[in-house]
């Protein structure tokens, strides 16, 4: 399950390479497929002959009844809510569960800390990629910013430009990416722009995205739809106007657009004169690192963990009894014992484990529903 139609388009070309070359039929299940095809996608998921169903939240549907699910992949599955995860997982009986993410959203971490999750890290970069070289820029330094992309598409490289509304608010003061495409357009008129957002037609999207994959567009201004599932090696630096006012997570999957391939790749955050403590935190963070888990350890302290048996994503957990970041070695030690106490005693009859069960069984009752179909 991918957030995006992009995105899941791209996962069902992928695999249907590897699949086919094994018998393996895939299909794909989008929320804007004509009825016809979406018909038949159901019927192949229900009967058994999909053996690889990919699609977006059109997955947990009512609708949709699978033949033997057995494996669950979210992937980006910090644009998912607990809920919807979870929809999915029970249209199985008990399905393995794999989350994937490049920015683990901090209710997510601290489950990996507190161990409920497995964590597996995939550490450093891919053959002949580079780090992204990420810079805070202000107003103040906006044409050296254009100077700096005149110079990259001179040299042949593409730039994403994103702005955090479509068009402009009257409440909040920020540049919208209609105006701004317009803007872009007008100072460098020897390049190609292209225009895309979330309000635009999947045709328009599509079509605007693989124009910018065959650099017949060489900058694309946009707004966080193109967050996740965009894959172009050829862009190399990525411009995110009022950097401030997105969130960590979001931040750090943008900048993910590039570095994709054998070109030294940028981010610059260009931000406003009104930053919170906060605010400025994420952009020192975004500068100093490019590791996504310690983003999302920075995120975890700003935002909290959530409610790690509910369905709250960030805030401050109902218990607390260690730092969730800085005891990771006291909370691994917590976890053996008490898988030791749970292989021993897991329904914690044994007299030396009552006053433990007075105390958690009120608390799992309420919240069983969330925690045993996590």
């Amino acid at each position: 399950m991918a957030p995006t139609e992009i995105l899941a388009e791209q996962h069902a070309q992928t695999l249907s390479v590897f699949a086919e070359a094994l018998g393996l039929n895939v299909r794909i299940l989008t929320g804007q497929q004509k009825t016809s095809i979406r018909n038949d996608v159901l019927a192949d998921i229900a009967g058994g002959t999909c053996h690889i169903a990919v699609g977006t939240h059109a997955l947990f549907q009512n609708d949709v009844e699978f033949f033997k699910l057995g494996l669950v992949i979210v992937d980006e599955q910090h644009r998912f809510g607990v809920l919807q995860r979870n929809l999915l997982a029970q249209k199985g009986l008990q399905p393995h569960v794999l989350v994937m993410s490049a920015t683990p959203i901090p209710r997510s971490l601290a489950m990996t800390l507190y161990g409920d999750l497995d964590v597996t890290l995939i550490k450093g970069l891919p053959k002949n990629r580079k780090p992204i070289k990420t810079a805070v820029r202000n107003e103040k330094k906006r044409e050296q910013v254009y100077q700096f992309i005149d110079d990259l598409l001179a040299d042949g490289g593409q730039v994403y430009i994103v702005y955090p509304l479509v068009q402009e608010s009257e409440v909040l003061d920020l540049k919208d990416a209609t105006q701004g495409f317009e803007l872009i357009k007008e100072r460098f008129p020897e390049f190609n722009v292209g225009l895309v957002h979330g309000k635009l037609p999947s045709v328009d999207k599509e079509k605007t995205m693989q124009a910018f994959k065959r650099n017949d567009l060489q900058i694309l201004v946009s707004t966080t739809v193109i967050e996740v599932g965009v894959d172009v090696p050829n862009a190399s630096l990525m411009v995110i106007e009022h950097a401030e006012r997105f969130g960590l997570s979001q931040l750090h999957q943008l900048r993910g657009r590039v570095g994709r391939g054998e070109r030294q790749s940028y981010c610059v955050l260009m931000r406003g004169d009104a930053l919170s403590k906060e605010g400025r935190i994420r952009l020192e963070t975004m500068e100093r690192t490019n590791d996504g888990f310690e983003v999302a350890e920075v995120d975890l302290k700003l935002r909290g963990p959530g409610d790690l048996l509910g369905t709250k994503q960030s805030g401050l957990p109902d218990f607390k009894f260690a730092d969730l970041v800085k005891d990771q070695d006291i909370l691994e030690l917590a976890k053996e014992y008490a898988d030791e106490l749970l292989e021993k005693d897991k329904d914690l009859i044994l007299d030396e484990h009552a006053s433990l069960k007075k105390v958690f069984e009120p608390y799992f009752a309420e919240r069983s529903k969330f925690y045993f179909t996590s």
